[in-house]
């Protein structure tokens, strides 16, 4: 039987197959330019090949972030951070680990209480507690512009981004981000968006970062109109020396703020234990301050501290949030009163002294007592590390 096609001749099958050639490179450069999981290229200043106190802007711009899963303003709880270590050694370092960028700003069920005070005081107080310097304006701009987009991305149900700014949908406010001037101080204005406290720093030719702006709201932390304009290794000492911060801790701060890129934000936890006094002070308290002070007036006081670079102005974004907690309630916590008064008595001499550990003995006492009582309950000290993880 004859065949219905043609004889096809050799000059024919090599059009065919330089065709489907052309069309699987075709198809290969098209995936390979448009795939979802092709990250895209991010041009890099590198410390070295910049002068200090300039900063060509970058080509990077902060992905889309995912809404928080769940998330309620009245629902959501605060994440429980508990950052202490066992001794026998307490580790002096940076304590720096990378920070996805979705989790930049941390909002809660506190969210109401925090913005209350936070506008409260920014009222009341002005520049005390929130300004910006004219060096820092382009800073603070940008930050702003971060705001406009970051949130209501990750808090939908909260923020809504509009034309020109940003809405709150709890408050009903409305924040006209880009006309020139701003109606508001931009910091102020951020200040009462976040829960975090905001600091602005930028680099001056003597390679130092100096802070020029901030909303520095929160009670029992420093004083935004004392350390305006101080460069960042004054600052740690503004308040007492911070421990071994000279001679272990300053070269690498130093060097984090000069080298980090756009697209490599940090975070880290710090840590005190502080009397219920010193909760609502104006300045920088640590310690108790009183002698033989019960359980119940102490209180766990921890930061989580993030870093990032703004891309169009170089900009160091130094933020953190202040979590308080009574003793008594970290004490009923799984592990936590023994890892805490582990991590206590590991304290050298220096910091012990700068934290305020001579007041602790009846503290350390409740502590143990604590513990003893888990472990007679049936804790099993062994899987501690599957059920808790640092800074957890």
């Amino acid at each position: 039987m004859d065949s219905f096609l043609p004889t096809l001749t050799p000059p024919f099958y090599g059009g065919i197959i330089t065709i489907v050639f052309l069309f699987a490179w075709f198809i290969v450069r098209i995936r390979g330019n448009f795939s979802p999981s092709k990250k895209p290229q991010v041009h890099r200043t590198h410390a070295l090949d910049r002068k200090p106190g300039t900063w060509p802007a970058s080509s990077y711009r902060r992905p889309p972030a995912s809404p928080y899963p769940e998330w309620s303003v009245y629902e959501t709880k605060p994440l429980p951070y508990r950052p202490f270590k066992y001794g026998p050694k307490f580790p002096i370092t940076m304590g720096l680990r990378s920070m996805p960028m979705d989790d930049w700003l941390e909002l809660d069920c506190l969210w109401p209480q925090f913005h209350t005070e936070r506008t409260t005081r920014i009222a009341e107080l002005g520049g005390k507690v929130s300004q910006t310097t004219s060096e820092g304006l382009a800073g603070a701009y940008e930050l702003l512009d971060e705001f406009r987009n970051y949130l209501p991305e990750r808090y939908p149900t909260l923020f809504r981004k509009t034309d020109v700014g940003i809405q709150n949908l709890l408050t009903g406010e409305h924040f006209n981000t880009v006309e020139r001037p701003l109606k508001q101080d931009p910091m102020q204005m951020a200040g009462s968006m976040a829960q975090e406290d905001l600091a602005i720093l930028v680099e001056r030719t003597d390679g130092q970062y100096y802070l020029v702006g901030g909303a520095i709201c929160t009670r029992g932390v420093w004083c935004l109109e004392e350390r305006l304009g101080m460069p960042l290794s004054q600052i740690h000492i503004s308040y007492g020396k911070v421990p071994h911060f000279k001679e272990k801790l300053e070269k690498g701060v130093m060097s984090l703020f000069r080298r980090i890129q756009p697209d490599k934000p940090v975070q880290r936890n710090t840590w005190y234990i502080i009397g219920e006094d010193a909760i609502n002070n104006e300045g920088f308290t640590v310690g108790a301050g009183k002698m033989d002070m019960p359980e119940e007036n102490f209180y766990f006081k921890t930061e989580r501290q993030t870093v990032r670079r703004l891309p169009r102005s170089g900009a160091i974004a130094f933020h953190f949030r202040t979590y308080t907690v009574p003793i008594v309630d970290i004490a009923t916590e799984p592990y936590a009163p023994g890892r805490l008064a582990s991590a206590i008595r590991s304290w050298d001499d220096e910091t012990a002294k700068y934290k305020g550990r001579v007041t602790f003995d009846r503290l350390l006492s409740y502590l143990d007592s604590k513990h003893e009582e888990q472990v007679a309950d049936g804790l099993d000290l062994s899987r501690e590390d599957e059920v808790h993880k640092h800074p957890y």
